[in-house]
């Protein structure tokens, strides 16, 4: 069966449209919306869904090294749409935020399961604040950590992001700060743990109310284990064809949900002492006023030296920085500061690490 006999029409912005016509949508919504609009990048992708060819092209944001493109089968995007629609209880007609690129699989997936559960689908260009233009909140909306912090600075665009009934944030690492921040939202709000590899996500934890958890529940048929390396592994056939070994530490509790420790390729060997880089920056998260990034660089006694790039004028005998670092182990604490103009991120919004490697060697590109 095609990908696209179960459902032949999307609805977008109160309007439905029929699979038949939306080889015109490129054009009319560009006259509509302006050449270069995210409206027109919408009906682009609708061309490339509806066609008869059955994957499609993603690109990964490529924050541990070089973005890659891949193809992936569109009906396990399906599958992975339908898996993350039961798991939220999302119906036909409920209005769905996008605001996410749709050259990630992120974006892509936002219309597909509005395209699957007949969600009505709101396009807003993708941005910091996404909702600032909006008259009334969706019921669901996929949201980046930097996005969802721009719009609680923002009191009208905050109270529009608390009556968002299914709100999704993934992408990127949440703060203690910003889940803090988070915790009295009425509306269920979730972390998700995926990839590019499983079409978006495979697992959420509720970060409000009293299901609220750092532990990870996996979607139905999703199996979990650990690698030899103590990394997860994924087997979902629904969405991967094949077995996936992560790198992500990952560890479970007694009830089959786990969480990250933090990536195998983010450890620092420093005098045979192995140092996680995510655990440093959410040690040192609340104490330090600034954008800051953990890295490394080569040492000839030690191996490698821990170092920090902070977008700041400080020192590592500042007193905040004195501060923020007195109550680490020894071999947590970076041994070198480098100013930045700012922290390198990805695409969507993650964390370079490998800009910031080269960025902490002194290299360029």
């Amino acid at each position: 069966m095609n990908h696209t006999d179960s459902v032949d029409r999307i609805c977008i912005l109160g309007h439905e449209y029929a699979k038949e016509v939306v080889g015109n949508l490129p054009v009319v919504f560009r006259q509509r919306y302006g050449a270069d609009s995210f409206m027109g990048e919408v009906a682009d992708f609708l061309c490339e869904w509806f066609s008869p060819t059955p994957c499609l092209q993603v690109h990964t944001s490529g924050s541990t090294g070089t973005p890659k493109s891949m193809w992936v089968e569109k009906q396990r995007m399906v599958s992975s749409a339908r898996l993350t629609v039961s798991f939220l209880g999302l119906k036909a007609g409920n209005t769905a935020l996008l605001a996410m690129p749709l050259r990630y699989i992120a974006g892509k997936m936002v219309v597909v399961r509005a395209w699957v559960a007949g969600l009505d689908l709101w396009p807003v260009t993708p941005c910091g604040h996404p909702l600032a233009r909006l008259a009334e909140s969706p019921v669901f909306a996929a949201l980046t950590p930097m996005q969802v912090y721009n719009t609680l600075q923002v009191p009208t665009e905050a109270e529009r992001l608390r009556q968002v009934r299914q709100l999704i944030i993934g992408g990127g690492a949440i703060d203690a700060s910003l889940a803090d921040a988070l915790r009295d939202f009425p509306h269920a709000v979730w972390s998700s743990y995926g990839m590019t590899e499983t079409l978006s996500h495979i697992a959420l934890r509720r970060l409000n109310g009293p299901d609220a958890s750092d532990w990870y529940t996996p979607f139905a048929q999703v199996s979990l284990d650990l690698s030899a390396e103590g990394t997860l592994v994924i087997d979902a056939p629904l969405v991967s064809p094949k077995r996936l070994v992560t790198n992500d530490i990952a560890e479970f509790n007694a009830h089959g949900q786990f969480r990250i420790m933090g990536r195998r390729d983010n450890t620092i060997n420093t005098g045979g002492v192995k140092v996680q880089i995510e655990q440093v920056e959410e040690a040192l998260r609340p104490h330090l006023s600034f954008p800051f990034l953990i890295s490394s660089v080569p040492d000839p006694k030690f191996g490698e030296r821990v170092v920090m790039l902070a977008a700041s004028a400080v020192t590592l005998f500042s007193p905040e920085i004195v501060a923020a670092f007195s109550p680490l182990p020894p071999y947590w604490c970076p041994k070198q500061l480098i100013q930045v103009t700012h922290i390198p991120l990805t695409g969507t919004g993650k964390p370079d690490r490998a800009a910031a490697r080269r960025l902490a060697r002194g290299l360029k590109g």
